[in-house]
Protein backbone atom coordinates (compact mmCIF):
# COMPACT_ATOMS: atom_id res chain seq x y z
CA UNK A 1 0.00 0.00 0.00
CA UNK A 2 2.83 2.06 0.82
CA UNK A 3 4.41 1.71 -2.45
CA UNK A 4 1.28 2.72 -4.07
CA UNK A 5 0.80 6.35 -2.58
CA UNK A 6 4.85 7.06 -3.31
CA UNK A 7 3.74 6.01 -6.84
CA UNK A 8 0.64 8.21 -6.28
CA UNK A 9 2.38 11.31 -4.93
CA UNK A 10 5.42 10.98 -7.47
CA UNK A 11 2.73 10.80 -10.43
CA UNK A 12 0.69 14.04 -8.70
CA UNK A 13 4.51 15.46 -8.85
CA UNK A 14 5.30 15.39 -12.10
CA UNK A 15 2.14 16.35 -13.36
CA UNK A 16 2.24 19.51 -11.16
CA UNK A 17 5.42 20.17 -12.82
CA UNK A 18 4.37 19.25 -16.68
CA UNK A 19 1.42 21.74 -15.79
CA UNK A 20 3.41 24.97 -14.71
CA UNK A 21 5.73 24.23 -17.30
CA UNK A 22 2.68 23.96 -20.12
CA UNK A 23 1.40 27.18 -18.52
CA UNK A 24 4.63 29.09 -18.49
CA UNK A 25 5.49 28.33 -22.24
CA UNK A 26 1.56 28.29 -23.47
CA UNK A 27 0.43 31.04 -21.22
CA UNK A 28 -3.25 30.74 -19.47
CA UNK A 29 -5.37 31.28 -22.57
CA UNK A 30 -6.19 35.00 -21.84
CA UNK A 31 -6.92 36.91 -25.27
CA UNK A 32 -4.93 40.08 -26.06
CA UNK A 33 -6.58 43.17 -25.73
CA UNK A 34 -7.61 44.38 -29.40
CA UNK A 35 -5.85 47.54 -30.90
CA UNK A 36 -7.95 50.35 -31.54
CA UNK A 37 -9.47 50.75 -34.90
CA UNK A 38 -7.26 52.17 -37.52
CA UNK A 39 -4.36 51.17 -35.32
CA UNK A 40 -1.37 49.25 -36.15
CA UNK A 41 1.70 48.13 -33.80
CA UNK A 42 4.10 48.81 -36.36
CA UNK A 43 5.01 52.02 -38.39
CA UNK A 44 5.70 53.22 -42.15
CA UNK A 45 5.08 56.10 -43.90
CA UNK A 46 2.14 56.57 -45.81
CA UNK A 47 3.88 56.62 -48.88
CA UNK A 48 7.70 57.23 -49.88
CA UNK A 49 8.87 54.55 -48.03
CA UNK A 50 13.02 54.69 -47.78
CA UNK A 51 15.19 52.08 -46.49
CA UNK A 52 15.82 54.12 -42.95
CA UNK A 53 12.22 53.56 -42.82
CA UNK A 54 12.24 49.77 -43.26
CA UNK A 55 15.40 49.29 -41.27
CA UNK A 56 13.74 51.20 -38.32
CA UNK A 57 10.65 48.85 -38.54
CA UNK A 58 10.20 46.77 -35.29
CA UNK A 59 7.62 44.50 -34.54
CA UNK A 60 6.23 43.21 -31.34
CA UNK A 61 8.40 40.58 -29.65
CA UNK A 62 6.41 38.14 -27.66
CA UNK A 63 7.85 35.29 -25.97
CA UNK A 64 6.28 32.64 -28.30
CA UNK A 65 7.29 35.13 -31.19
CA UNK A 66 9.24 35.22 -34.75
CA UNK A 67 13.28 34.68 -34.53
CA UNK A 68 14.15 38.29 -34.51
CA UNK A 69 17.64 37.84 -36.19
CA UNK A 70 15.48 36.28 -39.19
CA UNK A 71 13.31 39.19 -39.46
CA UNK A 72 16.32 41.51 -39.19
CA UNK A 73 17.75 39.57 -42.03
CA UNK A 74 14.79 40.14 -43.84
CA UNK A 75 14.40 43.88 -42.76
CA UNK A 76 18.06 44.65 -43.91
CA UNK A 77 17.23 42.82 -47.09
CA UNK A 78 14.57 44.93 -48.03
CA UNK A 79 16.12 48.17 -47.03
CA UNK A 80 18.89 47.16 -49.53
CA UNK A 81 16.43 46.55 -52.11
CA UNK A 82 14.43 49.78 -51.65
CA UNK A 83 17.42 52.19 -51.77
CA UNK A 84 18.58 49.95 -55.12
CA UNK A 85 15.63 50.33 -56.58
CA UNK A 86 14.80 54.12 -55.54
CA UNK A 87 18.49 54.67 -56.98
CA UNK A 88 17.75 53.17 -60.47
CA UNK A 89 14.74 55.34 -60.50
CA UNK A 90 16.73 58.41 -59.82
CA UNK A 91 18.75 57.69 -62.61
CA UNK A 92 16.02 57.07 -65.31
CA UNK A 93 14.58 59.81 -64.47
CA UNK A 94 17.36 62.40 -64.73
CA UNK A 95 17.58 60.67 -67.91
CA UNK A 96 14.37 61.16 -68.59
CA UNK A 97 14.81 65.00 -67.96
CA UNK A 98 18.07 65.39 -69.96
CA UNK A 99 16.43 63.51 -73.27
CA UNK A 100 13.19 66.10 -73.02
CA UNK A 101 15.55 69.25 -72.53
CA UNK A 102 17.53 68.06 -75.62
CA UNK A 103 14.47 67.48 -77.33
CA UNK A 104 12.76 70.74 -76.84
CA UNK A 105 15.96 72.87 -77.51
CA UNK A 106 16.40 74.57 -80.81
CA UNK A 107 19.13 73.88 -83.28
CA UNK A 108 22.39 74.68 -83.10
CA UNK A 109 23.09 75.31 -86.13
CA UNK A 110 21.69 78.95 -86.25
CA UNK A 111 19.15 78.05 -88.91
CA UNK A 112 15.41 79.11 -88.68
Amino acid sequence: MASALIYLVVILAVAAVVYLLASLVFGRGEELEPLPPGATPTRLPASDIEGADVRALRFQQVFRGYKASEVDWALNRLAGELDELRGRVAILERQLDAADEQHLRPPADGKD
